[in-house]
């Protein structure tokens, strides 16, 4: 005769019952050393934007005083509102627009097309041909500043938006990161689509680019912040006021204004709401971008 043995009577959680939390790891030294850095990083750079805020809606009278005071007896938009009447704001804007959105296209037109043609394309020498672009990259550009204004002045486009554009459609640093982007796409897709009779270009058209938006979107977001930016190009190759970006209108709005500091600061918010925007609205393109840039051998 064998025993057996009883289970014990089971006991149900009742459905009221809080679910027990799971404890998160716990932080390390390391851990609480880098919060640290990037909360003192962090407050470095918000608080030269919130003494430039508050000096743009004090009184111009405040922004000298001494010892200086974060914030005003009164709060006023007269900054504001000379910044909008007394300069070319308007036009700094929409020329930086007009320059920034068109190097942005350009750069993605033509780097997209240079990456993959060395990324798929077989030919003799493309190794050499890739190394200056490699080398390009280190190179700064306010060593090639005097040649490149020479180049443009004996074509007579000095003084006109192309001498602002043609110059930052060259992008080696773009080139490399789509070409090492393309290199990690398997090619058995565009095998596929050549064998049902897809020309190059429309493999090209109709499946890398649209693998590739992340990265296509960073770099374009990349392109558009620099160019926007930009301030030694501009102010070598223009003497128009007309054709002032915002980076150059914010230098004669200095001379203009004689340093009246509210309007100053105004301006220079002003001019760096549209990055922040788009920056805000694009952040995500910028992180998944990155994240799959495919810098792999």
């Amino acid at each position: 005769m064998t025993a057996t043995a009883t289970a014990g009577p089971v006991r149900e959680r009742p459905a009221d019952a809080p679910t027990p939390r799971r404890r998160g790891p716990r932080p390390t030294a390391g851990g609480v050393v880098l919060t640290a850095l990037a909360l003192l990083m962090a407050a470095a750079w918000l608080v030269p934007l919130l003494w430039a805020l508050s000096t743009s809606v004090k009184p111009e009278e405040e922004t000298r005083a001494i010892p200086p005071e974060w914030f005003a007896s009164r709060v006023t938009g007269e900054a504001y509102g000379e910044a909008f009447g007394n300069s070319g704001l308007i036009r700094w804007f929409l020329n930086s627009t007009l320059v920034s959105v068109s190097v942005t296209l350009g750069v993605l037109v033509l780097c997209s097309l240079a990456a993959y043609g060395f990324s798929r394309t077989e030919f003799r020498g493309r190794r050499w041909l890739f190394a200056p672009v490699v080398a390009a990259i280190i190179v700064p550009s306010q060593v090639l500043i005097i040649p490149l204004f020479d180049e443009l002045d004996a074509l007579g486009l000095v003084d006109t938006y192309w001498a602002i554009i043609l110059p930052q459609l060259v992008a080696p640093a773009m080139v490399f990161i789509l070409k090492k982007f393309f290199d990690a796409i398997p090619r058995e897709y565009e095998e596929a689509a050549e064998i049902d009779g897809a020309s190059r270009l429309r493999v090209f058209l109709t499946i890398v680019i649209p693998m590739s938006l992340p990265v296509l979107s960073a770099v374009g977001i990349f392109t558009f912040i620099t160019t926007w930016n930009n301030f030694l190009l501009p102010f070598v190759v223009t003497t128009d006021p007309d054709l002032m970006t915002l980076p150059l209108g914010l230098l004669a709005g200095q001379t203009t204004f004689q340093l009246q500091y509210a309007q100053v600061m105004a301006l220079a918010l002003l001019g760096g709401l549209p990055l922040l925007i788009i920056y805000v609205l694009f952040q995500r393109q910028v992180i998944r971008g990155v994240g799959s840039a495919g810098l792999k051998e």
